[in-house]
């Protein structure tokens, strides 16, 4: 009996038959949305010389586009990472009217229109908006800098890490927790012997996703942002100038350097969260 259930328990796992049907419709798949879009442009690319490219992607205007591009994603992706872990336990762990429409208003960013929530942001945060009015006495100017960015970058990128984190906090049960305060543990202690250990892979997830989505967005920045060049003119911004001037092979040049560094920067996260996962692992045996 025991050998019946050993040699089916593999075939009942196998919810989708054939296993090289599915994989060959996988990588199908995957080499026509993505690898295929991804070949043509560096395919534009390399119709440049090489000084021709290099100078494309290293002008001081377009490495100052990607300072701002990628530093503010960074900083947005780590400004998520703590406020939404925050959000992510508040939903997970209390009760209080209204959280059905807070944990709504969390995927809003997701299905509002990108220009929308530009031009929402810079209304609010305007010399003359509601908030932006209180900062510039203070001297604090959000809407035309790189702060504005930075703000967008924010509102678009919370979900992510929201999303993330939240199912990991809801399937971790409370007993943990008391268990290590029945044992002495102080809350610090708890927080980072029990649960930042079990969130850590989820965190590194959601700011991931919150920095892939933050390095590419363009319609909720250019409105706030003020497209000043070499002060908050953003990496697709002047991709987009570049296609309108019709320099399609300096577009593409960008958008190959924006490509490898968001690869290369995916790549350390993804690398940093299997070992972070592996330890905990071994940790829990």
């Amino acid at each position: 009996m025991a050998t019946t259930l050993t040699s089916r328990a593999p075939g009942a796992r196998r919810v989708l038959p054939g296993r090289n049907l599915t994989l060959g419709l996988t990588l199908t798949y995957l080499c026509l949305v993505v690898l295929l879009p991804l070949s043509a442009a560096f395919l534009t690319a390399s119709s440049l010389s090489w000084n021709a490219f290099w100078q494309a992607v290293t002008a001081p205007r377009v490495l100052a586009s990607y300072r701002l591009s990628f530093g503010a994603a960074l900083l947005a992706a780590a400004v998520n990472a703590v406020f939404g872990g925050i959000v992510a336990w508040v939903l997970a762990r209390y009760e209080f009217p209204g959280k059905r429409l807070i944990d709504a208003l969390v995927d809003l960013p997701f299905a509002l229109p990108t220009a929308v929530a530009g031009i929402a942001l810079t209304a609010l945060y305007a010399p003359n908006g509601w908030l932006g009015g209180l900062l510039a006495p203070l001297g604090i100017q959000v809407a035309f800098k790189p702060l504005g960015v930075v703000v967008a970058l924010i509102f678009i990128g919370l979900p992510f890490v929201v999303r993330t984190v939240q199912p990991v906090l809801e399937d971790m049960a409370p007993e943990y927790e008391e268990a290590a305060s029945s044992l002495g543990a102080s809350r610090s202690q708890v927080f980072a012997r029990v649960v930042f250990p079990a969130i850590l892979p989820a965190l590194l997830t959601g700011f991931a996703l919150a920095f892939a989505r933050a390095a590419g967005e363009y319609g909720s920045v250019i409105f706030i942002a003020g497209n000043m060049p070499m002060v908050s003119e953003i990496a697709p911004l002047l991709i987009v100038t570049k296609l309108e001037q019709y320099d399609y092979a300096g577009a593409t040049a960008i958008a190959v350097v924006m490509l490898g560094i968001s690869f290369l920067l995916l790549l350390s996260i993804n690398l940093l969260q299997a070992w972070v996962r592996r330890r905990s692992t071994g940790q829990a045996d």
